[in-house]
């Protein structure tokens, strides 16, 4: 659980902006996402090899370019 501390003087736009920052770095949204739906693990082997794929080609696009 993420836990921002109100300070004294301190304005609650400040403390909304800290409290997005840990929660952002905690990743608790991107887990809520990744978890909002069931994908069968031979999807996710599928969808892993496309992603490779693409870093692939990217980086030998990049490396053609320069």
């Amino acid at each position: 659980m993420i836990k921002v501390s109100l300070q004294e003087g301190e304005s609650i736009d400040k403390v909304l902006k800290r409290f997005k920052k840990k929660y952002e770095k905690a990743g608790i949204l991107k887990e809520v996402r990744k978890r909002g739906f069931f994908v069968k693990p031979s999807i996710k082997n599928r969808m892993k090899k496309a992603k490779a794929i693409r870093r692939t080609k990217r980086t030998l696009a990049e490396e053609t370019a320069v």
